[in-house]
């Protein structure tokens, strides 16, 4: 035991040292261990934003740094960072002691040895293209199966670990189906899987799931995270929007494996496309789902710079991992990004013809041009028969109109005195006191027009109800009009077709333009390829360049964070000079070259992550590992942690049979707290009361959920609020979450038809429970298991013997119609059993 103990502290030690510094100078690396001390400590007032730059010295750039004598390469003691660092006076120490920031002993020592070394300096490793490092020789060969167990093992090692053992079958299908599918395999899927001793027959499952239409539903969940998507605009209007076209078109996309390149170049450029399809302009849409500002306070200009500084934020931190939103006020910090770099980029979005404000349409829908009309097959139908019902009363309503009108016409020229001519205009009064004689063939044919347009504008209207068909008429126009602009969707996508000077703002105020600017990418970035047009779609088609450092790196790394819960990268949403050094770096470098090489195809990547023994490796985690690496940072285990809350939902639908697998569609609007949206309702300008659907509608997948920025789904807990790009997945837990799954009317009508099928399925109390535990937990219970939720179903009816009212209150949640024959007494029991087992930390985890 000693000895397993000491053995444990001495790999704790390695890997510290791994990790954060190196006992040897020669092992230094800038980019691991000096880079982040300097960036963290120094870079701020020594990095390269002039305008906050202090005694004009730069420790971000070597040249610059040796100039100043900051650095003298091997002589730490003369070298002023080294003297300041260890200056006990406040006037002269590094870093100054009001910046709150303190170098710690070993970080001084570290600083020294490099210096002493000769302080070498690296690029960024991520502004660099990455090159694929060759597959390295491991030790343990048994368990690394493939180029990703290799690189993954080789930093197991030196620790004397191994990649854990393979998870148990039942296991590896239910993490499998979270990950690709994101709903639970059947009881007989698992059989089926578990039985299967074909050395194939996982590589089969990831095939026949790669291939399932569920496939596109699951991948666009963090990809609408990322591209801010919601079905409504935002502010205190927060009118409806038609972009789930967009949406509906991201799970098309992944589901017939477009190419990472394609899926770029259609969001960012599709319009511009030669003779772009309907679904490449849908596609650039991805830039119009942003927050739109209607309200009467909001100055449009102002807005439409809002609306465009929001575009860079998101496709840089979507394709570039850049925290590019910094350079907007100032140059960047930390990174080599200028202000000039930020607006040169802006100027490429700075020609979509848009106010900066969305449009009424009706008092639900608000979007802003430019937009696609796409009428339905239903729309079209609808029209059609209220245009059919219009020109029915065409000729009746006609003669009507016309009668009135020439009734109209013989009063108004015969008697100069009536009402009705002390409101004509000043011209049409001076043509009528003419005598008809005098009035020349022009004035007769202006009068006549002027005198009809009085009439059809001011008078018609009011004779209405004496002419009933031109009345049935109009009213069928007005609905015909309403249904147009409130039921036709229009997504709203992306146009050049209103170029504009850029200039790069001062302090990021729209009404201080400077200098002027046009198109280019960063500066320390690749320049455009050779042909590429200057505007978004050579943007795009620079983004996907062979040689372009970051795209394909950011996006293996988003892959990874989806199937290990954690990035490569940590910060996701960060891959400068502040992001955290990747430990598996040469894993990041292999799978983004191996992505590009496969063509751009996710799914081809996916196949690859999935199959490795890496991610199939058991999550079970001894005390040893724990203490040693409790955010598993060297992949010693697979990863556990809660499913996103969109998915909880779909699990409890799917295991009860509730759920309605329609692919696509507008949005839908499932159980929510009463008077959800009441908060909205400060004007009567429109009705916020929710619109909860009804049926099946109530029980589509959570993707399909109406999403309104300003109050989104309350039982989607740690969800993004879709107002800004998320790529990082965030998870808390506090007992909000418990009472969502406990409480929500979803997850107690689930349990209730849960319960209610297992009872018209099975005849005893074990059968019934073994039945509903398989479905839930994707597995077979132990005897002991059952033995206890035999206990808790007895405990449960008990409790609901001596309270009927409690039962009907159990049994009376959700719409979906009860089977009465069934004893109320046992059906209440058992789906109190049934909510249980759906709040049961393995129903909630994916392991």
């Amino acid at each position: 035991m000693f000895a397993r103990r000491l053995l444990l502290a001495l790999a704790c030690v390695w890997f510290s040292c791994l990790l954060q510094l190196t006992s040897a100078a020669d092992d230094i690396n800038f980019n691991r261990d000096i880079r982040p001390i300097l960036s963290e400590n120094c870079f701020y007032c020594h990095g390269q934003d002039g305008n906050k730059r202090e005694a004009d010295l730069r420790l971000d750039l070597r040249d610059s740094a040796l100039a100043a004598q900051a650095i003298v390469p091997g002589d730490a003691k003369a070298s002023a960072l080294v003297q300041r660092m260890h200056s006990v006076d406040p006037e002269t120490q590094m870093p100054p002691p009001k910046s709150n920031r303190r170098l710690t002993q070993a970080q001084k020592q570290l600083l020294e040895r490099w210096v002493n070394a000769g302080a070498p300096y690296l690029d960024h490793w991520a502004f660099t293209t990455p090159k694929r490092p060759n597959t390295p020789e491991v030790k343990q060969t048994e368990s690394a199966r493939t180029a990703i167990d290799r690189f993954v093992q080789s930093k197991l090692d030196p620790m004397g670990l191994t990649l854990a053992p393979e998870a148990e079958r039942a296991t590896l299908i239910k993490r499998l189906s979270i990950d690709l599918l994101g709903v639970p395999p059947t009881p007989e899927q698992v059989q089926g899987f578990v039985g299967d001793q074909r050395p194939d027959a996982y590589l089969r499952l990831v095939d026949r799931w790669l291939a399932s239409p569920r496939y596109g539903e699951r991948m666009a969940l963090p990809w609408l995270d990322a591209a801010r998507y919601a079905d409504s605009n935002g502010f205190q209007q927060d009118g409806d929007t038609w972009q789930w076209l967009w949406r509906d078109w991201v799970v098309r996309a992944l589901n017939s494996d477009l190419p990472f390149d394609q899926f770029t170049i259609w969001q960012l450029a599709g319009d511009l496309l030669p003779s772009a399809t309907t679904d490449q302009k849908i596609a650039s849409g991805f830039n119009r789902n942003h927050l739109l500002n209607g309200e009467g306070g909001a100055i449009a200009e102002e807005q439409r710079f809002v609306n465009l500084f929001d575009r860079i934020d998101t496709t840089s931190t979507n394709w570039l991992g850049l925290t590019m939103a910094c350079a907007q006020c100032h140059d960047h910090k930390y990174d080599p990004l200028t202000m000039k770099d930020y607006y040169s980029l802006l100027d490429a979005f700075n020609r979509v013809p848009e106010t900066g404000t969305p449009q009424r349409f009706s008092s639900r829908i608000r979007v802003a041009p430019p937009v696609l009309e796409l009428p339905t097959p239903e729309n079209a139908a609808h029209i059609k028969a209220l245009e059919d019902k219009i020109q029915a009363l065409d000729s009746a309503a006609k003669s009507q109109v016309e009668a009135a009108w020439a009734g109209w016409m013989a009063a108004i020229t015969g008697d100069l005195t009536a009402d009705a001519f002390k409101n004509l205009s000043d011209r049409t009064k001076e043509l009528l006191r003419k005598a008809e004689a005098d009035r020349s063939a022009d004035d007769k044919q202006e009068l006549e027009s002027l005198l009809r347009k009085y009439f059809d504008d001011k008078v018609r209207s009011g004779l209405s109800a004496k002419l009933p068909d031109f009345a049935k008429q109009e009213a069928l126009r007005k609905e015909l009009a309403d249904y147009k602009a409130d039921q036709i969707p229009r997504v709203m996508i992306m146009s050049d077709d209103k170029p504009r000077e850029s200039a790069i703002l001062e302090r990021g105020e729209y009404l201080k333009p400077t200098t002027k600017v046009s198109f280019a990418p960063p500066a320390f970035l690749p320049p455009l390829p050779l042909g590429a047009p200057a505007n978004r779609l050579g943007f795009a088609q620079w983004l996907v360049a062979p040689n372009h450092p970051l795209t394909s790196r950011v996006q293996v790394n988003r892959m990874w964070q989806h199937f290990f819960g954690m990035g490569i990268v940590k910060t996701t949403e960060d891959f400068g000079v502040q992001s955290e050094y990747p430990l598996h770096g040469e894993l990041l470098d292999w799978l983004a070259v191996e992505f590009v090489q496969r063509d751009w195809s996710s799914k081809a990547l996916h196949r690859q992550i999935v199959q490795s023994a890496t991610y199939c490796q058991s999550s079970r985690v001894t005390a040893e590992l724990r203490a040693l690496d409790s955010d598993n940072k060297l992949l010693a285990r697979a990863s556990r942690f809660r499913m996103p809350s969109l998915l909880l939902r779909d699990w409890a639908l799917s295991v009860s049979g509730l759920m309605d697998r329609q692919l696509g569609g507008v949005p839908v609007y499932p159980y929510q707290p009463d008077a959800v949206w009441e908060a909205l309702a400060i004007t009567k300008e429109r009705d916020f009361t929710y619109p909860a659907s009804s049926g099946t509608n109530l029980y589509r997948r959570s993707l399909y959920t109406f999403w309104r920025r300003t109050v989104g789904p309350a039982n989607m807990f740690d969800a993004s609020n879709r107002q800004t790009c998320r790529v990082r997945v965030g998870t808390t837990s506090t007992p909000l979450h418990a009472l969502t799954t406990l409480n929500d009317p979803t997850w107690g009508e689930a349990a209730r038809v849960l319960a209610e099928q297992v009872m018209q399925t099975a005849s005893t109390n074990e059968a019934r429970l073994r039945m509903a535990a398989e479905r839930v937990l994707c597995r077979t219970i132990s005897d002991a298991e059952l033995e206890m939720l035999v206990r808790a179903l007895s405990k449960q009816r008990e409790i609901y013997a001596s309270d009927e009212a409690a039962c009907q209150a159990v049994l009376n949640v959700g719409q979906a119609k009860r089977d009465t024959s069934l004893p109320v007494l046992e059906h209440a029991a058992l789906s109190q059993v049934c909510l249980a087992l759906l709040n049961l930390d393995e129903a909630l985890t994916r392991e």
